[in-house]
């Protein structure tokens, strides 16, 4: 039997939405042209713009489809496109969502839409983010960060955790979906959009995966106080998602995340409590348990980034660098944790063009 469609070229439209993006766009753009497989039409979404963001991205090309009376950030601009978009695609077309301040591998469409097509079980592709050069001592925190998340996803088999907003390739039958159970791809009212519809597909019963040639290289934050309110964010966005989901299978291994994160505040706040107990108590030497356990502990933040190079290493061994940034990330959770306990209200922050030069 012959399934009508079948046999037709399947469409990859890209997607990307940018709020005053003039500096990082073309980059962007860029990429794509780049792509073993190109895609077959390219929209950056212009939401509330007052730079030249619409201007570079007609140079590089690009159509551009500016929103109109958006105020609900990343995921509203989104969904104003795809309201007139989805109904126009076939249900085997794709849709690509990236962010205009990442850059694809070359081999990232082309990978992803292989593996959409390989298995019907899976719902959506997304990217494994890595971090961009820049930031000094910060950045190099975070791209040790990102790569051990790279390491991760290789040791889940591909098994995404979340479908990144950075890139992720969607199937259009999936997000038509969504449309239909909630009126929308996109629940505006979640704070980080990408890790709520990661849950909502999973919940369908389909997979999220990351295969391992689907890199995306993107901004790092260049302050401590852009990456504090940036990974405010990202942790208050994910308690409240799970808040909202509630305790199911698809919800148990994140809420056991979210526990694992919370113990190791505890494990970590001991070790350091304990290791300055037995130096100032001039215990300090050989311990049977202790040492071996440190010992271990410093072997698994090297061999974790092994693959950055020497200068990646270097910085994992001392761990003194590394733990302050554990703790930097800790205390994230635990003012996340506080801001939902006593219903503060959540705030969408943008890094700058000013700032990341």
């Amino acid at each position: 039997m012959r399934v009508p469609g079948a046999h037709r070229r399947v469409r990859v439209v890209v997607l990307i939405p940018a709020h005053n993006e003039e500096d990082r766009v073309g980059s962007a753009l860029e990429s794509l042209q780049r792509q073993t497989r190109t895609p077959d039409r390219v929209v950056v979404v212009a939401d509330n713009c007052s730079d030249m963001t619409t201007s570079v991205a007609q140079t590089k090309g690009a159509e551009v489809i500016e929103t109109v009376g958006n105020t609900q950030k990343k995921a509203g601009a989104l969904n104003q496109v795809l309201a007139t978009l989805l109904p126009d695609l076939h249900e085997r077309d794709l849709v690509l969502v990236m962010d205009a301040d990442s850059t694809l591998a070359p081999r990232f469409v082309e990978v992803a839409l292989t593996t959409l097509r390989s298995d019907d079980g899976i719902g959506a592709v997304g990217g494994i983010f890595l971090g961009e050069p820049g930031a000094g001592l910060l950045g190099e925190l975070q791209r040790n960060e990102y790569a051990r998340y790279q390491r991760q996803i290789a040791r889940r088999g591909g098994d995404a955790l979340v479908l990144t907003g950075t890139a992720t390739l969607h199937r259009v039958d999936v997000l038509r979906r969504l449309t239909t159970e909630r009126g929308q791809v996109y629940d505006t009212s979640a704070l980080t959009e990408d890790n709520e519809i990661t849950l909502a597909i999973k919940s369908m019963g389909l997979r999220c995966v990351s295969p391992p040639e689907c890199i995306v290289v993107t901004e790092v934050m260049p302050t401590w106080r852009d990456l504090w309110r940036q990974r405010l964010r990202w942790q208050r966005g994910a308690l409240e998602n799970l808040r909202t989901y509630g305790m199911t299978r698809v919800t148990l291994p994140y809420v056991a995340q979210q526990a694992g994160m919370a113990f190791g505040v505890l494990a970590l706040w001991l070790y350091l409590i304990y290791t300055t107990y037995i130096v100032a108590s001039g215990q300090f030497g050989f311990h049977p348990i202790w040492t071996p356990l440190g010992l271990i502990f410093v072997a698994e933040r090297v061999v974790t980034v092994w693959h950055r190079g020497a200068r990646a290493r270097l910085l994992a061994a001392p761990l003194i660098v590394e733990w302050v940034y554990d703790l930097f990330l800790q205390g994230v959770l635990m003012r996340s944790a506080f801001d939902i306990a006593l219903r503060r209200p959540a705030t969408w922050h943008h890094v700058g063009a000013a700032a990341t030069r």
